[in-house]
């Protein structure tokens, strides 16, 4: 099994698009609407930005979570008891953003969402009657003005060879949200787990963007759109020494969107975040 790209343009991008979805919780869409040259531009700012002294001076708030996340307190994953290796930065466009960044950062992130109201778009209308007349609002709705979505930019720095043992990039786990929009990185390494447990390499061509499902839409769904376990794996050979910037966009509803008769939105992203040990 394997994922396939999926032009955007093509007059069934759509169909293909959902049901790529709901087989393998997640999609890879090529000819979007957000430009190669904007990411090149986020990847190599950010880049720099993390190389320096200045990341330090944007230490993240506890409360509001925007800012710098350094390695020494980044995440483990639900399940996992070994750290990622990885460091990033939470971008809100009410949080802190340095100046120098601004511009770039933020347009991303009003072209993602943009698109990403489409495709949740896309994603009612392939939806069986039966299974949309849960959702309590339209998709699109859920996400709209919303102050809750994140975009995060993650560093993972090269591998020194002294990681701790059974340390990876980012360990396998499902996200929180709604979906979850991530340009191909600059390297390969992210993985899907398939339905009979192997793990399939996601398409890494750059320009293409990656869209997968979270347990928030599993959740309103219930269960039909699978939220599936991904990883991001260690490079291997010469690509240990590379840095790899992500830049993956979480879609998240407004909190008090009903996502189903257990949850609302944020009663759901708090019960996750109490599990992570994050609040």
């Amino acid at each position: 099994m394997k994922l396939n790209t999926i032009d955007y343009l093509a007059p069934d991008s759509a169909e293909r698009f959902v049901e790529s979805l709901r087989e393998t919780g997640f999609g890879v869409l090529s000819n979007h609407p957000i430009q190669k040259q904007l990411v090149e531009d986020i990847y190599k700012e950010w880049y720099e930005f993390f190389q320096s002294e200045q990341k330090h001076d944007f230490l993240f708030n506890a409360e509001t979570h925007d800012g710098f996340f350094p390695a020494s307190i980044s995440e483990t994953a639900k399940g996992n008891t070994v750290k990622d290796i990885k460091e990033y930065y939470h971008v809100y466009p009410w949080g802190r953003i340095p100046d120098s960044l601004k511009e770039n950062i933020l347009a991303y992130y009003e072209h993602a969402n943009t698109l990403a109201s489409e495709l949740l778009g896309w994603i009612e209308k392939h939806t069986p009657a039966d299974v949309a007349a849960k959702f309590s609002i339209p998709l699109p709705d859920m996400i709209a003005e919303s102050q809750k979505t994140l975009l995060r930019i993650l560093h993972y720095p090269p591998m020194k060879g002294d990681e701790e043992m059974g340390a990876i990039r980012a360990a396998a786990h499902e996200d929180i949200n709604l979906i979850t929009l991530l340009p191909a990185a600059n390297e390969p390494g992210l993985q899907v787990k398939t339905k009979t447990g192997e793990w399939i390499d996601v398409p890494s061509d750059f320009g293409s963007i990656i869209i997968n499902i979270g347990d928030m839409l599993q959740e309103a769904s219930g269960g039909y759109f699978p939220s599936t376990s991904h990883r991001v794996i260690n490079p291997e050979g010469t690509d240990k020494t590379k840095s790899r910037i992500s830049l993956p966009l979480f879609l998240h509803p407004n909190p008090d969107v009903v996502l189903s008769e257990r949850y609302t939105a944020d009663s759901y992203l708090m019960e996750r975040l109490r599990e992570l040990g994050v609040i």
